[in-house]
């Protein structure tokens, strides 16, 4: 019985860890969706902003700061 109790909780662990990002609706109004770009804009800029600071020749900056120029690696 603790076999297949241990092997449940593993697998529950295991399927839990690939799920999905919670569904986010879209905007339906307008001040909705220049709310929605005013945080992607933020989020962009603070972005830039930890490129900006991160050795260029590390993994870190190769994986997260892909768009030097405007085009992808």
């Amino acid at each position: 019985m603790r076999a297949v109790t241990l092997s449940l909780l593993l697998a529950t662990a295991a399927l839990s860890a690939c799920a999905s990002q919670p569904y986010d609706p879209l905007p339906v109004s307008g001040w909705q969706w220049q709310q929605r770009q005013e945080r992607i804009e933020r989020q962009e800029a603070e972005r830039l902003r930890r490129c900006e600071a991160m050795d260029k020749q590390s993994e870190r900056y190769a994986r997260e700061c892909p768009r030097a120029g405007g085009a992808q690696q």
